[in-house]
């Protein structure tokens, strides 16, 4: 037996334009967390699922425990102990808890007739066993997506995995909820499990990997002990270059207020009302960040503020026009951007080019359109190829790759650069560097502060505490739909900021 549990040997897999895995070899250690990192699009993902049998490999070998072995299909790897928990989840919305797990593998009674009596107790078992604290008769729809991971975590515990696999786990988690996962990661390897953590969060994986495989533009690196390495050490690993953790940005010099959010309440999809009489003022050239726990109304306000949903009551100010009541279409035409919390659900549409999803708010204009109504597909190419140089946007096959071809973090970038060349008076910023690497973070940042310093008046959503202290100007803390306090940044603690987020008023100067 070797001490690997695992050793993928010269891997390489390409897809047309891209070399994903060029010669990659991979070892881990049985037992271990062993940490898989590199920048968006370095081929950790596409490294894992040839390994999850989801791909097969162009060339190289793959042995599980010493022994070599050909995983043609995911089922395959099933047979051999490996699970893998994907970032974007495959779980049935409306079926229960018990029945996304043990789908395709259903258990009978001795009459054949499906027993899921059985089943819920099995589950039941390995959620007490790990920790999980997940209800076997609860509906996917009904829970948060944390308690989703978890389910996708028992679907493999179920299967009798024992090496696991986690893809961008803490991509869609608020930081309770990656708190409550490290600890998650630590259980199962002290059950003996062997555990792979595709990331590029460098705090996480100081906090919970034992070692760590650099991957970079598809290429193996190194493999290093974590303990052994700063953050630092490891972000320049990672992006082949020094990497700067701080933005810097000279003082506001805010203008004139551009946006006016007066009173606004919007209720969710269930007719509740989630933002509850808010008002803000916003700016041009400043930051406005808005602090607080996940489900405090902030996905709705964004809702509100773009048209996704109607307001409940209140008004919307643009450069001086109500917008209130405009339709989407309308408020972009008024000078209202917009990248969104949810990319693949608002942001791009991922069987379309990159640029058709460059084009997609003003595909109907010239030079894109002609008055009969047909597309312009050269100019929408040549304009896309620029906005691809321009905000580095790794793409295969240029501007007609498909955009679920793409990275997350190069995905993330097609929008961004859309939203930037629309030239909006006001930009709407949500989560803008969830899933990202810290070269892409550490770029995204920098194009939102360069549109601040052009005079754009922005509102920033995210639950990154440290995002909004590093890159806003005011900080608005929102609790339960309201405004709890407005402060300057700088004027204004982490400790008092949680403590705004927890509902206490902010009494005193600031804003």
């Amino acid at each position: 037996m070797s001490d690997y549990a695992i050793e993928m040997l010269g891997i390489t897999k390409t897809f047309p334009g891209v070399v994903a895995n060029d010669n990659v070899t991979l070892r881990v250690y049985e037992g271990e967390i062993h940490a898989l990192l590199g920048e968006n699009g370095a081929g950790k993902s596409t490294l894992m699922s040839v390994l999850f049998g989801a791909y097969s490999p162009d060339s190289g070998t793959i042995r599980i425990r010493g022994k070599e072995i050909a995983i043609r299909d995911p089922n395959v790897a099933t047979d051999l102990g490996i699970g893998m928990v994907h970032q974007h989840f495959k779980l049935v919305q409306n079926y229960t808890v018990t029945e996304n797990i043990v789908l395709g593998m259903e258990p009978t009674n001795r009459f054949g007739m499906l027993d899921l009596r059985q089943a819920k107790k099995r589950v039941a078992e390995l959620s007490d066993l790990y920790g999980l604290s997940v209800d076997p008769d609860a509906l996917v729809e009904d829970i948060t997506v944390g308690q989703q991971q978890r389910v996708e975590i028992l679907k493999t515990l179920y299967r009798d995995a024992n090496i696991i696999i986690f893809d961008e786990p803490t991509a869609v988690l608020t930081p309770q909820e990656i708190d409550e996962l490290m600890a998650i990661l630590h259980r199962l390897k002290n059950e003996g499990k062997t555990i792979i953590l595709i990331t590029h969060k460098l705090k996480e994986i100081k906090a919970a990997a034992d070692r760590c495989t650099v991957l970079r533009r598809g290429r193996y690196i190194d493999t290093i002990d974590v303990a052994s390495v700063t953050e630092m050490q490891l972000a320049e690993m990672m992006v082949g270059r020094a990497v700067k953790f701080e933005i810097e940005k000279a003082p506001a010099d805010p203008g004139k207020v551009v946006l006016s959010v007066k009173n606004i309440s919007v209720k969710d999809t269930m007719g509740n009302t989630k933002v509850r009489d808010f008002s803000l003022d916003v700016h041009a050239g400043e930051i406005v960040g808005i602090a607080g726990v996940d489900g405090n109304g902030q996905k709705e306000l964004l809702y509100g503020l773009t048209g996704l949903s109607p307001l409940e009551s209140g008004q919307i100010i643009l450069d001086g026009e109500d917008i209130s009541r405009y339709s989407i279409r309308k408020r972009i035409e008024c000078g209202l951007g917009h990248i969104p919390e949810d990319r693949q659900k608002h942001g791009i549409v991922s069987e379309f080019s990159i640029s058709e999803n460059c084009a997609l708010k003003n595909y109907y204009k010239e030079p894109y359109s002609n008055s009969y109504g047909l597309l312009n597909y050269t100019a929408m190419d040549e304009d896309a190829a620029k906005l691809i140089d321009q905000f580095d946007v790794r793409a295969g096959e240029g501007a007609k790759t498909h955009a679920g071809n793409l990275s997350g973090g190069n995905q993330q970038k097609v929008i961004v650069a859309r939203e930037i060349s629309l030239s909006p008076k006001v930009l709407l910023v949500a989560q803008p560097t969830r899933g990202l690497d810290v070269g892409a973070i550490e770029y995204i940042r920098k194009r939102i502060v360069a549109e601040r310093d052009k005079g754009r008046a922005i509102l920033l959503v995210s639950f990154e505490l440290d995002e909004i202290m590093n890159l806003c100007d005011r900080i608005a803390t929102i609790s339960s739909g309201s405004i709890v306090g407005v402060c300057k940044s700088g004027s204004v603690t982490e400790h008092e900021i949680g403590l705004m987020m927890a509902g206490s008023k902010k009494t005193g100067g600031g804003a």
